[in-house]
């Protein structure tokens, strides 16, 4: 009963996204819980570290690495103005969106991919007169649905690869259809959802400023490299672990980032969008 207690008390936190009264957030309270687990004895100290899979931990460590230095290299806010002009055609702009957000998300940090998109994305729709809400859930919907497809799309993902010793390229063709067709089926019910509720909004006009992270094409191009090279090694036998860590630790050698600004990306969960005048809280953006 107390680790049920303890559990439902966690994840109640967990869901609120903080403790009232206290200055803590989702990462605090999952911490707080497994430290009420250890303190009243419901798990030992040695079978809390035992618990904790460590090629999984070095796996997203590293793609976390990865994600920062295309974080910083302005990869994700380029993507997204690439895709902004196409909000002259609605379900078009629609379909576009999803289908970059679940590619990224594959591959990459599917929150990372949201926290960079939806600025962009609101502020640009609520410029041309259209409703953002269906686009942002487009935009949620499908990076959630995009990490599903591969084996190193979010941390589960990982974790059941790694302690199920499954194959990179057998987890892709048995989990890419059905997120596939997952997808086009989310678009579809947006779609229908929202169909007579994507225009009649009123125009404004928002003042915009370069990014304070510019796109860089060398940094950016870093990233890309590194990602390309890990998938293929992931192909080989080489353990999945081993090769993200190696990558990972490639690109901390750098002239112009600073380690510690690539580190600070891992643990930076923001509740804003830093780029210029666009910088506002996420839960403004709607």
């Amino acid at each position: 009963m107390l680790a049920i207690s303890i559990f439902c008390l966690a994840y109640f936190g967990i869901a609120l996204g903080k403790i009232p009264g206290l200055i803590i957030d989702r990462v605090g309270v999952a911490l707080l819980g497994a430290i009420a687990m250890v303190v009243f004895g419901v798990v030992t100290i040695e079978g809390a570290v035992k618990s904790i899979h460590l090629p999984t931990i070095l796996l997203l460590y590293s793609l976390m690495i990865i994600s920062a230095q295309l974080r910083l290299g302005g990869f994700y806010t380029w993507i997204a103005l690439k895709i902004v002009p196409y909000y002259t055609h609605p379900r078009l702009f629609l379909l576009i969106t999803m289908l970059v957000s679940a590619l990224l998300s594959a591959i990459l940090a599917n929150d990372i991919v949201c926290f960079a998109f939806t600025p962009i994305l609101a502020l640009s729709l609520i410029e041309a007169g259209l409703n953002p809400l269906p686009f942002l859930i487009g935009l949620a919907v499908s990076s959630n649905i995009g990490s599903a497809a591969t084996i190193i799309g979010n941390p589960q993902n990982m974790l059941i690869g790694q302690t199920g010793h499954l194959g990179f390229a057998k987890f892709f063709f048995w989990c890419s259809p059905p997120s596939l067709l997952a997808l086009f089926a989310s678009y579809l019910i947006i779609l229908w959802i929202y169909r007579q509720k994507i225009y009649g909004q009123e125009k404004k006009i928002v003042e915009r400023e370069q990014p304070r992270q510019p796109f860089n094409k060398w940094q950016t191009s870093k990233g890309i490299f590194a990602i390309l090279i890990l998938i293929a090694l992931f192909f080989s036998s080489i353990p999945r672990e081993f090769s993200a860590i190696g990558i990972a630790g490639v690109l901390l050698c750098s002239r112009k980032m600073k380690t510690r600004d690539i580190m600070g990306h891992l643990w930076d969960a923001p509740s804003y969008i830093d780029i210029g005048r666009w910088s506002m809280p996420l839960t403004h953006v709607v």
